[in-house]
């Protein structure tokens, strides 16, 4: 029996150590937390997407009664900038999340779901997605989706 070690690569950064793009990309991720519709769990996320052209395209999660009907906002920036504009690559995905007392103070990671269709741009551009969780304590940096996801499902 052999055991195998995953690993990925993480930037951890704070906001100051941004360029003034990404902290423009972050704030749009934060922006759209308030853009949410989450009466039922009251944990709003925001996310911001970057494709090629530096088009910046925004999204939120968006809860049902009848769970899981609604939304998560990774998939729905992910899903609006697919069909919005099917033919320019994702270049980077930045997610922020808050509660009732705010911002969260560590870093949110997309859900399984969200891994896989960021892993599917990923793969159907041929192009690494960068992705950036933002918390008030910090901020993680991965260079691609499939460190998200390392035993990814992939049909290509």
């Amino acid at each position: 029996m052999d055991t195998l070690k995953i690993s990925a690569n993480i930037i951890k950064c704070v906001h100051s150590e941004l360029n003034l793009e990404e902290k423009e990309w972050i704030k749009a991720a934060c922006d759209a937390t308030y853009r949410s519709y989450s009466p039922y769990s009251g944990f709003r996320v925001g996310a911001a997407m970057v494709l090629e052209g530096s088009i910046v395209l925004t999204g939120s999660n968006q809860e049902n009664a009848a769970y899981p009907s609604g939304m998560c906002a990774e998939r729905t920036v992910l899903f609006y900038a697919n069909s919005l504009h099917p033919d320019l690559r994702v270049e980077a995905l930045i997610v922020a999340a808050a509660d009732g007392d705010g911002f969260t103070d560590n870093p949110v990671s997309p859900c399984g779901s969200c891994r896989q269709v960021l892993l599917e741009c990923e793969v159907r551009f041929g192009y690494p997605v960068r992705v950036y969780l933002y918390g008030k304590s910090g901020i993680y940096i991965i260079s691609s989706a499939r460190d998200l996801l390392p035993l990814a499902f992939d049909s290509f």
